[in-house]
């Protein structure tokens, strides 16, 4: 296998931008929510991208599939906490449907990633 440069797949660089993203908007959430909703949903931004590099510097693409696996899973918890976000009042309608559509975008790229390892 050779090895990925993290640095240089998309799919890092599209969870980079999330995690900006998502601790932009996190900021205007309520004071109640800083050690819940806000500090979740930025936790798991920054897991969506850290799997990714971590799982590069893996010897075998069977062993960087399982954190690309958990990095999926990042993206859908990710998700829901958007959709919570949403339904509290947190986030406009407008930025929930452009949020949702990015997220998704994501998990099929890294799910197509997936699927183009040799394992």
């Amino acid at each position: 296998m050779k090895r990925h440069n993290f640095k240089k797949l998309q799919i890092w660089n599209d969870s980079m931008s999330i995690i900006d993203r998502t601790y932009k908007f996190t900021c205007s959430f309520p004071d109640f929510e800083r050690f819940g909703l806000r500090t979740q949903m930025n936790r798991c931004s920054v897991s969506m991208a850290s799997n990714i590099s971590e799982g590069s510097s893996k010897r075998t693409d069977t062993h960087f599939a399982k954190y690309l696996d958990d990095s999926l899973g990042s993206a859908f918890e990710w998700e829901t906490q958007l959709i919570v976000a949403y339904r509290q009042n947190y986030i406009s309608e407008e930025l929930f449907k452009e949020l949702e559509k990015e997220i998704n975008i994501l998990q099929k790229k890294i799910s197509k990633f997936i699927e183009s390892l040799d394992i």
